[in-house]
């Protein structure tokens, strides 16, 4: 089969399509005939060696298929051995494409539990965008943030594939949505999709510019932050607000006012990915709301995929970015 194989770490040029063996049949696993896999940050730190994947390796957390056993149209939760307790997951927990081959080929093997159908309206493009992001940005808004109808949202980083999902559920729900980008154009993208407004992230006192968003000004009740800026992100909540906290692209570590923290009542929640049980709330959300299916910047053919990751990391693009197989 055709396969993008990774044989050392480093730049996207590490990325080379190769003939591969098929997979072999394993007890509990199922073969799925890939039609289309999407890209994430986390591909980018695999590639980079950050997550420690055996070499050589075939990334890829997301994608979108046929099972090689009954002929249905699936696609794949890259959630792996998350386990029953809902509230973290279990010890032995790991996201497809780490430390077993993943999606950047034409067939791989998961688990059968993490395998759903694919939606009817979506494309092969479009159902493959939808797992890794949608579990996560379900899970942080409303397993994790409790988000209800009629609360504001501050989505940073809009343009990003966890932002523009998390602004359609958000909006979708009932919540006030607004955004921060570095881009006017971009920010107008995300009101196409249901922000009500935004501010530019690179103005030196965004946070206060954010918070007169918010209605009365007050700051908002949830602000979900992908990139790590804890800091302007606490002062664009309002008092008793609840920070979600899912990526560190901008900043692994930050100093945070420990009085403010507490005179302000706020709750800082840490999540990533999501169960299969938070997997079916958002198949059954996506239903009863009638979503649009996820934003979709790029396709490119899976033989491209160094070229995928170059544009993925220029962080020009608006939604997810697609293999086609």
């Amino acid at each position: 089969m055709r396969a993008v194989v990774l044989r050392e770490f480093g730049a996207a040029g590490c990325l080379r399509p190769e003939e591969v063996p098929d997979p072999i049949e394993a007890t509990g696993l199922v073969t799925v005939r890939l039609r289309a896999s999407a890209l994430n940050w986390h591909d980018v730190l695999v590639r980079q060696g950050r997550y420690g994947s055996p070499l050589p390796h075939i990334p890829g957390a997301d994608g979108a298929g046929v099972r090689a056993d009954t002929g249905e149209d699936v696609v794949i939760l890259p959630s792996l051995g998350w386990g029953a307790d809902d509230a973290a997951p279990a010890p032995g927990f790991e996201i497809l494409g780490d430390q077993r081959p993943g999606t950047y080929a034409e067939a791989v093997q998961v688990p059968t539990e993490n395998l759903v159908p694919k939606p009817v309206d979506c494309s092969w493009a479009e159902a493959a965008a939808l797992p890794l992001v949608g579990v996560t940005a379900f899970r942080a808004l409303f397993t994790r943030a409790r988000l209800r109808p009629g609360e504001s949202l501050l989505v940073l980083g809009a343009g990003g594939g966890v932002a523009t999902t998390a602004v359609l559920l958000g909006a979708a729900a009932g919540a006030i949505v607004c955004v921060t980008s570095s881009s006017e154009a971009k920010i107008e993208r995300a009101q196409g999709i249901g922000a009500a407004a935004g501010v530019r992230y690179t103005e030196p006192d965004w946070a206060t510019e954010a918070r007169a968003l918010a209605p009365g000004g007050e700051g908002f009740d949830v602000v979900l932050d992908p990139v790590g800026a804890w800091q302007d992100s606490l002062r664009a909540l309002k008092q008793g607000g609840r920070l979600v906290a899912l990526g560190a692209s901008r900043a692994e570590s930050v100093p945070l006012d420990v009085r403010a923290f507490y005179f302000g009542q706020f709750s800082l929640l840490g999540t990533t990915m999501g169960s299969p049980r938070d997997f079916a709330a958002l198949l059954a959300f996506l239903a009863e709301h009638d979503v649009r299916p996820p934003v979709l910047d790029r396709t490119f053919p899976l033989d491209e995929a160094a070229a995928a990751h170059e544009h993925l990391e220029r962080g020009d693009g608006f939604g997810k970015v697609v293999l086609t197989h």
